[in-house]
């Protein structure tokens, strides 16, 4: 008989604790009243603000934006360098991996720097693009930041899922049926590169839903930035926002991975069906 693996057991159940036991005590803190006892009024009161609304959407839209303009300039990037210049690969990686080990604060210090030359533009048609960058409502220049940050994660993840496919096989055998580049990329190598995208992807706005030091510095309030204000006076409500934050985050990684996933599965089960259907007609 095999032996049960006590020791991995252990390590998932310390794992589990040290993961679980402070969203629970998160939980019971925004639910626990003692006038009252138990009590959903935090996030009753949370959905009914209008700032958490307000914050909350800019959030969303600055990661969608972020994880869209960092696709954009990685996929292909990191196809071109596959398939032609595999020499600059450890260039790239290194590139990409400086938003690592430079401190956020040292980064925003720059772009702050950069975004104060906006009153020597004023009479040139550069100061049109610089109120475009810090505008309230929508500041392009958090998600240039955000894109910047997020480069490690989408590096990694679309390394490891081009590592894992014949990229120079699909493409070749792609071309050879008549297909352009644009749709080679979009019909081909894209589809196969699906879970590494839909994990970069997540990695990329978890994190942007949760950045504070840039947004804060620069003067804008997405949704991070508008707990710990909330939390200077009245943190009941801080720490109910940032548990319907996590389950946020959690929903879209739960959604994004079955989409994935669940494609998989079918493209799986139609080569199964396929080759069932094969051996039969051969056995016949």
């Amino acid at each position: 008989m095999r032996s049960r693996p006590y020791g991995s057991v252990l390590v998932l159940l310390l794992a589990a604790l040290y993961f679980l036991v402070p969203v629970a005590a998160s939980l019971w803190f925004t639910v626990d009243d003692p006038g009252k006892g138990l009590t959903f009024g935090a996030y009753a009161k949370g959905l009914r603000d209008g700032g958490m609304a307000t914050s909350l959407g800019l959030s969303v839209r600055l990661g969608l934006a972020t994880v869209a303009l960092g696709l954009l300039l990685m996929v292909p990037t990191m196809v071109v360098v596959t398939l032609r210049l595999p020499k600059l690969r450890r260039v790239v990686e290194v590139l990409c991996m400086v938003p690592l080990i430079m401190p956020p604060i040292a980064l925003v210090a720059g772009v702050s720097t950069v975004l104060s030359w906006e009153d020597d533009l004023r009479t040139t048609p550069l100061w049109g693009t610089f109120q475009a960058l810090h505008d309230k409502n929508f500041p392009l220049v958090l998600v240039l930041v955000y894109t910047v940050m997020s480069l490690p994660f989408l590096y990694r993840s679309l390394d490891g899922g081009l590592r894992a496919v014949d990229l120079k096989t699909l493409v070749e055998a792609s071309r050879s049926l008549g297909a352009s580049r644009p749709g080679t990329l979009c019909r081909v190598v894209v589809p196969n590169l699906r879970p590494a995208i839909v994990s970069g992807a997540v990695l990329s706005l978890a994190m942007v839903l949760g950045e504070f030091t840039v947004a804060n510095v620069l003067g804008f309030e997405p949704f991070s930035v508008w707990m710990v204000h909330v939390g200077e006076y009245e943190a009941q409500l801080s720490v109910a926002a940032a548990m319907l934050s996590l389950l946020i985050t959690w929903g879209l990684l739960l959604l994004l991975t079955n989409l994935a996933g669940g494609r998989n599965r079918n493209r799986n089960r139609d080569r199964d069906r396929n080759r069932t259907g094969n051996r039969r007609r051969t056995t016949v």
